[in-house]
C-alpha cells in the first residue's frame, strides 16, 4: 500500500501516546507501522535521494509538527511523551490532525511563520525546492539548539572554540583553547586574537544558560573587558537576551556584540559545526550554447 502523508500519520502517532508514558521514537514509530497494516516491502521504500527510508522520514516530520504544536514533548533525547494539549486533543475525537489544525496553537504558528510559505499550485519546482530546503535549515538549527543545552560543559566549550575558530578568530584549535577556560558557571572565558597575528584581542564569555542573559550581566562582561586588556568583546549565550541588555549594548563605546541562542545554532549551521550535508542537488538547465550550430 501507499506510505500516508506525514499529515495523514500525525492522529495516529498522538493516539499511540495516549497512554502518558514515555516511549522511545523508534517504538512507537513500529506500532504505528503495525497499526496501518504497512508491510516490509512498504517500509522499504526509499527516497527519491535513497538517503531515508520514506516512512521514517514522513513520521519523523510528523512528530515534529506535532511537537512544535505542543502536543508532544521530547524528555529526553529520542523519546516521546504526550502533553496535556495532546491529551486534550484527543478527548476531543478529531477525525484528522493536519497541519490547519495545529495553526490554531500559537506555538505552531511561531514556528511555521520562520518557514517560507506553505507551497501552493502557482510554485515553481525550484521554488518548491528552495522552500524546502529554508523549512529543513529551521528544523536543523531548532534541533542544534536542542542539543546545546543537553551538552556537558566541556563539550559545549569545544563548540565555542570551533565556531570562533570557523569564523576566523583565535588563531588554531589549538591556540583558542589555551585561551580560553572555564568560568564555573557551566559558562567559558577568556580573551582571544582577532586575527592569526594577534593585532587585536577580543574578550570572550559563553554562558550555557536557560534563563535570559540581563543587562546586569551585560554591565558586568563590558568592565571586565578593560581588565582583560581588550577593546572588542563577544557574549555568547544559549538562551536570550532582554530587551534592556540588548539596548544597553548599543551605546557601548566598546564594540560588543551578543549571540543568543538562535544566533549561535544558525553560526553552527553556516559554517558546518556539528553538521553534515545529508544530500547536494544539483539543478540542471540547459545548455543554449550546446545547441548552437557549429
Amino acid at each position: 500500500m501507499a506510505i500516508p502523508k506525514y499529515e495523514e500519520l500525525m492522529l495516529p502517532v498522538l493516539e499511540e501516546l495516549a497512554d502518558g508514558g514515555v516511549r522511545s521514537g523508534q517504538d512507537v514509530a513500529n506500532a504505528v507501522a503495525h497499526k496501518l497494516h504497512l508491510s516490509q516491502e512498504d517500509l522499504e521504500q526509499m527516497l527519491p535521494s535513497g538517503k531515508q527510508k520514506l516512512f521514517q522520514n514522513r513520521e519523523a516530520w510528523a512528530v515534529t509538527y506535532m511537537a512544535k504544536a505542543g502536543l508532544i514533548e521530547r524528555p529526553e533525547r529520542g523519546f516521546l511523551r504526550i502533553t496535556e494539549r495532546g491529551s486534550a486533543v484527543l478527548k476531543q475525537k478529531q477525525g484528522k490532525i493536519d497541519n490547519v489544525f495545529l495553526f490554531r496553537f500559537k506555538e505552531f504558528q511561531n514556528f511555521k511563520a520562520k518557514t517560507p510559505v506553505e507551497t501552493t499550485d502557482d510554485s515553481t519546482p525550484q521554488e518548491d525546492l528552495e522552500k524546502g530546503f529554508q523549512a529543513i535549515g529551521v528544523s536543523v538549527r531548532e534541533e542544534i539548539l536542542e542539543r546545546l543545552h543537553e551538552i556537558t560543559p566541556s563539550r559545549f566549550e569545544q563548540v565555542v572554540i570551533d565556531v570562533l575558530v570557523a569564523m576566523g578568530y583565535g588563531g588554531s584549535h589549538e591556540d583558542a583553547a589555551k585561551a580560553v577556560g572555564k568560568s564555573g558557571d557551566e559558562g567559558i572565558d577568556g580573551v582571544i586574537n582577532e586575527d592569526r597575528l594577534g593585532l587585536d584581542s577580543i574578550y570572550i564569555q559563553a554562558k550555557r544558560w536557560k534563563n535570559n542573559v540581563g543587562r546586569p550581566d551585560v554591565q558586568s562582561f563590558v568592565g571586565a573587558l578593560s581588565g582583560r586588556h581588550a577593546s572588542k568583546g563577544i557574549f555568547i549565550t544559549t538562551s536570550s537576551y532582554t530587551n534592556e541588555a540588548t539596548e544597553y549594548a548599543k551605546t557601548l563605546r566598546e564594540k560588543v556584540i551578543l549571540i543568543d541562542g538562535e544566533r549561535l545554532a544558525a553560526l553552527m549551521f553556516e559554517f558546518n559545526i556539528g553538521v553534515s550535508t545529508e544530500n547536494t542537488y544539483h539543478v540542471k538547465r540547459i545548455d543554449t550554447d550546446y545547441f548552437l550550430n557549429a
